[in-house]
């Protein structure tokens, strides 16, 4: 039998309650794997699909020094900013942003982290090819990323955590998000690189709606598992 895991659309959602909620799936389904307690007809996972109000997090590898402005300047615009156990350095996440945190097995399902980190980033560069968007990836960085010229940009950021072949954290990717977000901070650490959306890219608005299926489409083909129904 294939491996099989749940997908949840929170829709809206905020970072604080969804960290909540990752940090639970991930620890129950650790301690089932340590006990060996694990059900076969249980899923190997769980895939969260949603978007936040605007926040800011910063990896436990991050800069500080990449937030380019307060704290307090933040609150006032209604933003929040966390520091969270990912590695990579600051992001931003905000409506228009699909995130999806992939609770999953690793070892269930027959892969090592790089090969997983491998899968994420392909699997938004099967979506963008879709929209007839030649997204790749950067030597050195993870992400999907996009050449503009001379000048790299990113549509996809990528950071995960990874604990007794469990996985939590993932990817945020662009669809018709505000760029103008990312002017106050270094977007993971980068200074000469910019940021982009599929909205942007092709030139009208691209709505979540459609693209959350086709994603899901390619994320669990490319680990090659099926969506759990009860």
């Amino acid at each position: 039998m294939q491996n099989e895991v749940e997908i949840r659309d929170l829709q809206t959602m905020s970072y604080s309650e969804c960290w909540d909620l990752q940090r639970s799936l991930f620890d129950a389904l650790c301690r089932k794997k340590m006990d060996k307690s694990f059900d076969e007809s249980e899923p190997h996972g769980t895939i969260l699909c949603v978007e936040h109000p605007a926040v800011y997090t910063l990896g436990k590898s991050g800069n500080e020094a990449n937030m380019l402005v307060a704290e307090e300047y933040l609150k006032s615009l209604g933003a929040e900013f966390f520091h969270i156990d990912r590695g990579g350095d600051i992001t931003f996440h905000g409506p228009g942003q699909l995130v999806c945190y992939p609770i999953i097995d690793l070892d269930a399902i027959g892969i090592g982290i790089r090969r997983y980190i491998d899968i994420l980033e392909q699997s938004v560069i099967d979506l963008a090819k879709e929209y007839g968007i030649e997204a790749h990836r950067s030597e050195g960085a993870s992400g999907v990323w996009i050449t503009q010229g001379r000048r790299l940009v990113k549509l996809c950021a990528i950071g995960v955590r990874a604990s007794h072949g469990v996985t939590m954290h993932g990817l945020a990717m662009n669809v018709s998000t505000d760029l103008k977000w990312f002017e106050l901070i270094n977007p993971c650490g980068f200074t000469d690189r910019g940021v982009c959306s599929l909205s942007s890219l092709v030139g009208r608005e691209v709505t979540m709606e459609e693209v959350k299926p086709r994603f899901i489409n390619h994320l669990t083909k490319n680990l090659n598992v099926k969506i759990y129904k009860k």
